[in-house]
């Protein structure tokens, strides 16, 4: 059984992927209604403390007030989804320098989280490995200095670090590169079989290798290339998770499918019309985006039916939100993606509770880290790695 910490843990999908030989020992998370979802999910009875007492190991807090003696013991894993805004495009890529930082930026809440590593680190209990998850931008983000950074702060700490790309669309019918690097404490051992000797093209795309040659040359001499099995083809598509009686949507009335499709191109008319010839029932996610039309602002549905939903975003406005075009024939119908759709395009199961008000749940789910991308770095890098340290510990 391994131990982890989970910071900026929103309603605990690493938890999820991460699976039953993993035990959380601590959780935090800064949003009152995520730390609510994930005390729903993952709150349980402590054997410790009599029938009926019930354990949590979220803590609805800022990573800034965290102190290391909250912290139990040593972690085998410390895992961070620290917020993206400010390496995404609709954060402007701000990034997350020493500036950004001193304003409190939201990415800049990775040096708090760093500081409290670093904490641990002085009492000799750094976590053992540490897997840090963000966007594909946060590989280019401020010219590469951003990535740069946060290689720096692992190599200056012991760690041996790596990162790969990992899209959940190989997982889940969900389009969602992330961007995850992997650490390890100087003393745990990495097995050759664990690494490559260079990047590989399916997990180390060009922007990585752009972001790699951005890094000191410490750094770089404590680089990894982290080496990963391709996974089993997928064979859910999008349509497999749609409701045919959704929960917690309604469809939209005739004239409001009217008005999506007219503010189609005629590109995305013609993947309609397309859809339509095809003889059998199609789903396309819908977004709405806004873009320039001779130097002007225009708002645009734009749609897709590669049985793939696009990636799900946080409800910070209406154009965030995924919508669902259902075509048969002649019939075209839309509606929002439901919650419960939502999260099963994050893997996860249908047990799971999700807050009641819409944006809540979709909020829930497009802060999350999908489940069978974090079970396939577990399985195949992580707890590898740790088992051949327990092993070696065991044989001193």
């Amino acid at each position: 059984m391994f131990e982890f910490y989970e910071f900026f843990a929103g309603g605990g999908m690493a938890r999820a992927g991460l699976g039953k030989d993993w035990t959380c020992t601590f959780a935090n998370d800064f949003d009152a209604m995520k730390a609510g979802v994930y005390d729903a999910n993952w709150t349980v009875y402590d054997p410790t403390a009599g029938s009926g007492h019930l354990l949590s190991h979220m803590h609805c807090c800022d990573v800034r007030t965290i102190r290391p003696e909250q912290l139990p013991g040593t972690a085998d894993l410390a895992w961070a989804s620290f917020p993206c805004q400010d390496l995404s495009l609709a954060g402007d890529y701000r990034g997350l320098g020493a500036a950004a930082a001193a304003v409190h930026t939201r990415s800049g809440t990775f040096w708090p989280f760093w500081s409290l590593m670093q904490s641990l680190g002085r009492r000799r209990r750094a976590p053992k490995t540490i897997v840090l998850e963000n966007v594909y931008g946060a590989l280019t983000s401020n010219g590469g200095r951003d990535f740069a950074a946060i290689g720096a702060a692992l190599s200056d700490s012991g760690y041996r670090f790596g990162a790969v790309v990992i899209n959940a669309s190989l997982f889940v019918p969900q389009s969602r590169p992330r961007v995850f690097i992997v650490g390890a404490r100087k003393d745990v051992h990495i097995s050759e079989r664990l690494t490559t000797d260079g990047p590989s093209e399916r997990w180390h795309p060009d922007a990585l290798l752009f972001a790699h040659d951005r890094l000191t040359s410490e750094a770089r001499e404590r680089w990894q290339w982290w080496k990963l099995p391709a996974p089993r083809k997928r064979t859910k598509t999008f349509a497999d998770v749609i409701e045919s009686e959704p929960t917690g949507v309604e469809w939209d009335s005739p004239e409001d499918t009217k008005r999506l499709l007219e503010m189609m191109t005629p590109t995305n008319r013609a993947k309609v019309t397309e859809a339509q010839k095809s003889g059998r029932p199609m789903i396309g996610g819908v977004y709405r985006r806004t873009r320039f039309f001779d130097g002007e602002k225009a708002q645009r549905a734009e749609v897709r039916f590669d049985d793939i939903a696009g990636c799900l975003r946080t409800p910070s406005g209406g154009s965030s939100r995924q919508r669902i075009l259902v075509v048969d024939g002649r019939t075209v119908r839309s509606r929002l993606l439901s919650p419960r759709e939502a999260v099963r395009l994050m893997g996860l199961p249908d047990s799971y509770k999700l807050p009641k008000r819409y944006n809540d749940a979709y909020h829930v789910a497009g802060d999350g880290v999908v489940v069978p991308v974090v079970r396939h770095l577990a399985k195949h890098i992580i707890e590898p790695m740790l088992a051949d340290q327990e092993i070696r510990q065991a044989a001193e």
